[in-house]
Order: C-alpha cells, then structure tokens, then sequence
C-alpha cells in the first residue's frame, strides 16, 4: 500500500489531499474519505490506510484548503477540555466557510479525480462534520456516487430550509449511517427525522445508534474513541464496500 499527497485542483484553487493506494496496482474503486472537524492529519491518514487495504484507492481531501495546507490549525492536547474549546473556536470560521456551493464546486473536482485515478464503483465515507459534507456531494452528483456512509454525523436535521434531511429525495446511493449514543449533536429526535426522510425518499438504507459510544468514536486520537465502535464501524463501512462489487 503506498500513500501520498496529491495535489486536486478545484474552481478555487488546488486542494491538498492524501491518496492511499493498494499495492497490487489495481483497485476494487475509489472511495472518498471526508475527515472530522479536527481536520486531516495522521490519524485521518491511518483510516484512509486501513480501507485502502481492503483493494480500495482512498483520497482524503484537506477540506479547510482555503486556509491554508494541512495542518491548517495546530492541533491541542485534545485531553484538555479548554484546549478542545479553543482550538473548535478557531475552526468554527473554516467551517462556516463550507458552504453547500462550495462544497458541491470542490466535489466534482474530488470526484473527477477518483473517476480518473480508480474507474469503478465510488463510495463516501464521512465522519463528524464529514457526514453532513459526503450527504452534499451525495445528492449533487447521484448519479455518480454508489454508496454513502456515515459515522457520529451531527446536524443533518435542523430546521434550516437548507438542512441536509430535507434533500434526501435526491438520494441515489445505498446509505449506511452509524450514530453515536446520546450526541447533543444528533439527538435521538433528529435521528427518527431522519430515518423518516429517507424512508419516506425510497432510500435503500440503516441507520443504527452505537450504545454508548460518544461523538467521535472512530477517532483513536480523541477521548471519544471507542475500540469496539470503531471495529464495528469498520466492519458495516467494508460490508456496505462489498455490496458495491
């Protein structure tokens, strides 16, 4: 397996991202890994190698690339709760900056280069505000994205008239979403909205909470990860991957 930085170049400039790449040369398709609000770093890249192994090429974009290349922010002690506090105060503007149009300009060209690099069947995976972020490019580009999977995603139901659930008719893809237990970002309300979104859009779906596993569990550098959620998370991402073949 050999992993890079490559360079993606969008309406906006050019994106730096890691591309994880399968040994043998061939890939079973490409999947598009959309980080957390920490941003892309190691533990990130880790992830990407991981699905890479199963025959997989992984690019993983620097979504905040409007600000800078990775590491846009430095990252804190994220056992310190104010640490924790100030470093989500300084990321707050970088994810405003995310608009739905931007991000739907950045995805094609995140798309295009996984169609070029890895022709086959593409997947996102998002995790955290990647979530909300793998649901837009889902339903900008339907017909080009095959599956979409999503873990301990937050606001995908508000009651903006923009809210994510509200679009879930322009689903085309199979959808995995595995939700962290009792997440004040995605409370068990939002979550039965959801599911009622997509049930009533025709969406070929699961949505299932991990009990007790807190927001962010698939992230071992964090206090939130949670080994058996990961585990599990890994095993429902690489079934809803086979599905695809």
């Amino acid at each position: 397996m050999a992993g890079l930085t490559v360079d993606v170049r969008t309406e906006d400039g050019v994106a730096d991202a890691y591309l994880a790449w399968p040994d043998a040369g061939v890939t079973r398709g490409g999947v598009l890994l959309l980080m957390d609000t920490f941003g892309l770093r190691d533990q990130i890249r880790a992830m990407a190698d991981c699905i890479c192994a199963g025959g997989y090429a992984v690019l993983t974009p620097n979504l905040f690339y409007r600000a800078g290349r990775a590491p846009v922010l430095t990252l804190p002690d994220l056992t310190d709760p104010q640490g924790r506090a100030k470093f989500f105060e300084q990321v707050k503007p970088l994810m405003g900056a995310l608009t739905p149009e931007r991000i739907c300009a950045d995805a094609r060209a995140y798309v295009d280069y996984l169609a070029e690099e890895a022709p086959g069947p593409l997947a996102i995976t998002g995790y955290c505000m990647g979530v909300r972020v793998g649901w837009r490019v889902a339903t900008a580009y339907p017909d080009r994205v095959d599956a979409l999977a999503g873990f301990h995603g937050g606001r995908l139901v508000t009651d903006d008239p923009d809210s994510p659930h509200r679009t879930a008719d322009r689903l085309r893809a199979e959808v995995y979403l595995g939700h962290a237990d009792n997440d004040a970002t995605n409370t068990a309300e939002q979550i039965r909205a959801l599911d009622q979104a997509l049930e009533a859009a025709g969406v070929r779906y699961r949505s299932e909470v991990y009990a007790g596993a807190a927001h962010g569990f698939t992230m071992a550098d964090t206090p939130a990860y949670n080994q058996q959620a990961a585990e599990r998370h890994f095993r429902e991402l690489f079934e809803l991957l086979e599905r695809l073949a």
